[in-house]
């Protein structure tokens, strides 16, 4: 076991499974009321205010370095998709769908950072058709 947070929280590691973090319902209750507050404040404030999106737009590199390597015109696209997405998981009260987002443009960044996977992408080309599943026998 690891504590975490000062000590609010442990960390249980699992042989057979993903690691476990315990905490009490209270403090759980306490973080999610957080998150909920903060990321309805940031929506209501995106959809205010054009400067508010603009100034999300200029500190997104702060937050995620990794969007230096998209095109100016996907760096808003992500910011819109990102606001959306966080207003809509708030509602269900799952993070789920933002982490995938933030995931996804990641590697849309990746991919505008390596010039020759962006090359090969960009490569028109015949739809060789479905692809096979790996064999994890011959892994």
């Amino acid at each position: 076991m690891k504590k975490l947070h000062g000590a609010r929280a442990l960390q249980v590691r699992r042989r057979d499974g993903e690691d476990l973090v315990l905490s009490t319902a209270s403090r759980a209750a306490e973080e999610a009321e957080v998150t909920s507050a903060t990321t309805k404040l940031f929506v209501a404030m995106m959809q205010k205010d054009d400067r508010v999106r603009t100034l999300a737009t200029e500190v997104l590199p702060t937050v995620f370095p990794w969007v230096r390597f998209l095109p100016k015109p996907d760096v808003q696209a992500f910011v819109v998709e990102l606001m959306d997405v966080l207003e809509a998981a708030e509602s269900l009260g799952n993070p789920a769908p933002v982490a995938h987002v933030i995931a996804m443009w990641k590697n849309t960044a990746g991919v505008y950072a390596d010039p020759e996977v962006l090359a090969v992408l960009k490569k028109r080309g015949d739809d060789l058709g479905e692809v096979a599943a790996p064999d994890s026998t011959t892994a």
